[in-house]
């Protein structure tokens, strides 16, 4: 059992072990490497202008960390290509489909990056290049694997012609058009062969050498050979690029409608998830994801032993329907909790309105469940993600519940992806992202950004102000923007690129948005007056940072314009990630 998972630096403990391992295995199956070509990995996925490619690498990992193997692709952005520099699996380890599964990994990647396609090299099954019959057996087992792929070798070109003339097994040039119907000219492949040669073997191919085959490139367009090994295959049999990466994972809580508060004036209500799936509907840029389960330790890791006990124990102790309000607090003496259920539930809440009923327990964990979901979405190359939940969580603690909201999804999701790299939580709730900035305020591994309303006038009332900066390790790493109580969506958006130019200079591998809609025109919890397009335009700008994005669902209670307004803000997000890739997009 494995997954398969990108590897952006080896800046965490988790990375640098991954990367230790993929050296390992270079070293193992690649003897004839010299020990700089493996030294530099680490330096090749920090500093892609030194090596004039950007490296992408994925591993397949097992549960325990142990690497079963990984793939290396170069990319460069000008010349619009991908080269493939090794996949291989670790050593005494065969089938599995591990490198099937990798190398459809880093076709969809590739996709996404709007290249012709993948090259790469692939040693010959011709006797007449190949003289070894072992070779030559591994060799036409290489090539029929991508032919499955529909990669073919590229002909009528000197590639393959041996820098020696005594040398043997010299490599074709092996292109995958990833399904692309554009034509591969002549000129483009002979930018692209010149840079392949030039970067990867110019310490070994002399100069008149890379002159000649270059100039060798000139059928117009350039052609590849025909299926040798799967001439008869059908359609369905070959594994076509399906262009997920360029969808957004979509992760419903399917128990979110158990937590149904009927009190009158309560606006945390089912209503507003299908008001913005009805909405969603018309778009063709997600794809549903199945919701797994996840172990209680993550929640554990964020918060308060004695509030996550207590939380539980009193769901399971109510009556169906029957809801409890905290009405009494710990002013005074905050050390001992009363002995009635009941009344200590104003011990771990923030606020009079937000009830325990016995669903609460069951509905947020499953939003947990959701995040964590989405988290791994992203490890595994997604580039967006969208946790669909209720009830929200950005306003709970590391020890206490309000504002409807019961566990900090959104912190438990980076928390989780912190093990990975740095996480930039960006909260544009109308109300202060008061639990994010408690659980991380110590911490310069997760940076806090929150936009709100100002707390002389907005819930929580008693922070969020812009001189909470941090705190020991923290310092610097927790940045507040208040904002007015009336204000035209321009001042809005300008604050917005205050925040932005914040997580760029802090350079995360991930993001995690809490999108609250309540910053709606006509929300009855905001004072604010955004409508539709100013939705697509913030959308467009948080997904210009072409980070990997969690969305987690946080306010919004204006049910008649809620799922507009999210159908917008995700037409602007997918537009500004992918605004400048694929060429083979999911239209929205």
């Amino acid at each position: 059992m494995f997954r398969i998972r990108r590897v952006f630096d080896d800046s965490s403990p988790v990375n640098r072990e991954a990367v230790s391992q993929v050296q390992q295995i270079l070293r193992d199956q690649f003897p004839q490497l010299a020990k700089y070509d493996v030294d530099k990995i680490p330096e090749l996925l920090i500093n892609p202008l030194k090596h004039k490619f950007r490296s992408i690498v994925y591993v397949a990992e097992d549960p325990h960390g142990a690497i079963k193997g990984f793939a290396l692709v170069s990319h460069d952005a000008q010349l619009k290509f991908c080269y493939l520099d090794y996949i291989s699996a670790a050593k005494n380890i065969t089938g599995g489909g591990i490198g099937g599964a990798l190398y459809e990994h880093i076709r969809e990647e590739a996709l996404t990056l709007g290249v012709y396609g993948i090259f790469f090299e692939c040693l010959p099954d011709d006797p007449q290049l190949c003289k070894d019959p072992e070779t030559l057996k591994q060799n036409r087992a290489r090539l029929r694997f991508y032919e499955g792929y529909q990669a073919y070798p590229i002909v009528g070109s000197a590639y393959e012609t041996p820098v020696k003339p005594e040398d043997d097994n010299p490599p074709y040039l092996v292109f995958d058009a990833l399904g692309q119907q554009q034509p591969l000219t002549a000129p483009a492949a002979q930018e692209i062969v010149r840079a392949i040669l030039e970067r990867r073997y110019g310490h070994l191919c002399p100069k008149e050498y890379i002159e000649q085959v270059v100039a060798s490139f000139v059928d117009e367009p350039i052609r590849l050979r025909e299926p040798r090994y799967l001439k008869a295959l059908p359609p369905e049999k070959l594994h076509p690029v399906t262009g997920r990466l360029t969808r957004i994972a979509l992760a419903v809580n399917d128990r979110h409608d158990i937590h149904h508060v009927r009190e009158r004036g309560y606006v945390e209500s089912p209503v507003r998830i299908r008001s913005i799936l009805k909405e969603l509907d018309k778009l063709s840029i997600f794809e549903k994801v199945k919701v797994e389960n996840y172990p209680e330790k993550h929640i554990r890791a964020v918060h308060c032993p004695g509030y996550i006990n207590y939380f539980k124990r009193m769901c399971q102790t109510l009556e169906p329907g029957k809801s409890v309000y905290p009405y009494v607090f710990p002013l005074r003496n905050a050390a001992r909790p009363p002995k009635e259920m009941a009344v200590r539930a104003g011990y771990y809440c923030i606020d009079t309105f937000t009830p325990l009923n016995q669903n609460a327990w069951n509905a947020a964990k499953r939003a947990v469940d959701c995040a964590l979901t989405c988290a791994d979405q992203l490890l595994e190359g997604m580039k967006l993600a969208y946790a669909l939940v209720r009830p929200p969580g950005h306003h709970a603690e590391y020890s206490a519940f309000g504002g409807f909201c019961y566990f900090n999804s959104a912190a438990v999701a980076a928390n989780y992806l912190s093990r990975y790299g740095r996480v930039a939580i960006l909260d544009i709730y109308y109300h202060h992202g008061n639990g994010q900035q408690t659980i991380f305020y110590r911490r310069s591994d997760v940076l806090t950004v929150s936009l709100h309303g100002h707390p002389r006038f907005a819930y929580p009332y008693f922070c969020g102000f812009d001189d909470e900066v941090g705190e020991a390790e923290g310092v610097g790493y927790n940045l507040n923007l208040p904002l007015p109580e009336q204000l035209e969506p321009d001042h809005y958006l300008k604050a917005l690129k205050k925040a932005l130019k914040k997580i760029r200079q802090y350079k995360p591998v991930y993001l995690i948005l809490c999108l609250g809609l309540d910053t709606a025109k006509g929300d009855p919890t905001g004072t604010w007056s955004l409508v539709a397009k100013d939705f697509t335009l913030l959308g467009q700008q948080i997904g210009a940072l072409k980070l990997p994005t969690l969305v987690m669902q946080e306010g919004g209670y204006k049910n008649r314009s809620i799922g507009v307004n999210a159908r917008h803000f995700f037409s602007g997000l997918w537009d500004g990630c992918f605004a400048a890739g694929s060429s083979k997009k999911t239209v929205p």
